[in-house]
């Protein structure tokens, strides 16, 4: 810091520092951003996965929202929602499409949250609940869930949002989607 330079970030086991020899030249700030995945699982039943958190408190109960979590270094959205449902609530399920993202500032740390929110279709019904983050979990009639007043308005519209959008699978430029790709590309429905 006597010489002139400025932390940057850090990890595990390093602090990267940098100084900025010439004036003009640009040092890339470091991750800005979360990044969230949600899950929208509706059975045949036409009802919805859904899950409440344990924590919550007096000034932020707990309400019923999607299972989801942050996508992991390295990992694909659709691999990370798919893993993040699993974990939850023991549900497997497969990829459908990518239904709508919300971006938000002022999240943890002063950084901002990019939220994906993915269709998903069930493979398995019988839940096991992660018990050290989840306090409940179940299939809620989809219509209940959109009625219910201990549901955020939020996740009400993203769900609405999930069953009318046909939303955006993944697939590479040749048409086929190879699992060790580094790149996977969501072109809207009409590219």
């Amino acid at each position: 810091v006597e010489a002139g330079f400025s932390f940057h970030h850090s990890g595990d086991d390093y602090l990267m520092m940098t100084h900025q020899l010439i004036e003009s030249a640009i040092v890339p700030a470091y991750a800005s951003h979360y990044i969230g995945v949600g899950g929208v699982v509706v059975n045949g039943d036409n009802q919805l996965l859904v899950v409440r958190e344990k924590r919550g408190g007096p000034s932020r109960p707990s309400s019923y929202k999607l299972p989801g979590g942050a996508v992991h270094a390295g990992e694909h959205l659709t691999d990370g929602v798919v893993r993040e449902v699993l974990e939850e609530t023991g549900i497997r399920t497969r990829f459908d499409a990518l239904v709508c993202l919300r971006n938000l500032h002022g999240y943890r740390h002063g950084k901002s949250d990019i939220y994906f929110v993915c269709r998903l279709e069930p493979l398995s019904k019988q839940i096991f609940i992660q018990a050290e983050e989840i306090e409940e979990c179940l299939w809620m009639p989809l219509d209940q869930y959109l009625s219910s007043e201990s549901v955020n308005p939020f996740n009400k519209r993203i769900v609405r949002a999930s069953m009318e959008s046909p939303g955006v699978v993944p697939t590479s430029i040749d048409g086929h989607r190879d699992p060790d790709q580094v790149e996977i590309f969501m072109p809207s429905s009409g590219q």
